[in-house]
């Protein structure tokens, strides 16, 4: 990262441009104070992760991914396809309009979309695998031990978590209940199981059973 265009953020060196201005202030006006810490901490994060690990990396698109990834995360959301879906979709509109090129689009949209799937988004490009582990660290603790103690303090302390388990469980049980069949096959499913009353997800076992192929 050239240190002309770079800025210290809770102790984190991240990227100093237009571009990453221009999805700080979206992420601001679209997400709640609690959401746009979290997305923040994301962000913070998954630049710590690159730079401990010294792997070479597209800061801009790791910023931007993970500033946009929670864009239709919010008690608003009517679909009709899943929440990462539609916010990737957003983020990919916001990209073009800023004159990005298809490739980074499609690793911002990547970044999105996978953001609650880290079994897929891991393995995917450097940034992607970025955002995915920065997101998973703020949400789930997903490799905590990565970064040091100290600088996670930091990062948590000058943006605060603003109550972000209850809130956001808050968010998926209103996406379980009005959107059902976004969530049958992610990690929605879980909360509309647990705190939703009446959900039912279908079975795969019954869509494999009953597919209609005479064998």
């Amino acid at each position: 990262m050239n240190s002309a265009n770079s800025r210290e953020l809770a102790g984190i060196s991240v990227p100093d441009t237009p571009l990453v201005q221009r999805a700080l202030d979206y992420a601001r006006a679209e997400c709640e104070p609690y959401l746009f810490n979290h997305v923040i901490r994301s962000w913070m994060f998954a630049e710590r992760m690159g730079q401990l690990r010294n792997i070479d990396y597209d800061a801009e698109i790791v910023a931007v991914g993970a500033l946009l990834h929670d864009l239709t995360l919010n008690e608003r959301f009517n679909g009709p396809r899943r929440f990462e879906v539609e916010g990737a979709d957003l983020a990919r509109v916001f990209a073009r309009q800023a004159g990005i090129d298809e490739r980074r689009a499609q690793l911002i949209w990547d970044s999105v979309a996978l953001n609650s799937t880290p079994s897929i988004g891991l393995h995917k490009e450097t940034e992607v695998a970025l955002c995915t582990a920065g997101i998973c660290l703020d949400v789930v603790g997903l490799q905590y031990e990565t970064i040091p103690a100290a600088e996670v303090a930091r990062i948590v302390s000058e943006f605060p978590r603003l109550d972000m388990k209850r809130r956001m469980t808050r968010c998926f049980c209103h996406i379980a209940e009005t959107r059902p069949e976004t969530t049958y096959d992610n990690f929605v499913r879980d909360f509309g199981e647990r705190y939703v009353p009446g959900y039912r997800v279908p079975s795969s076992v019954d869509m494999v059973s009953n597919t209609p192929f005479d064998e």
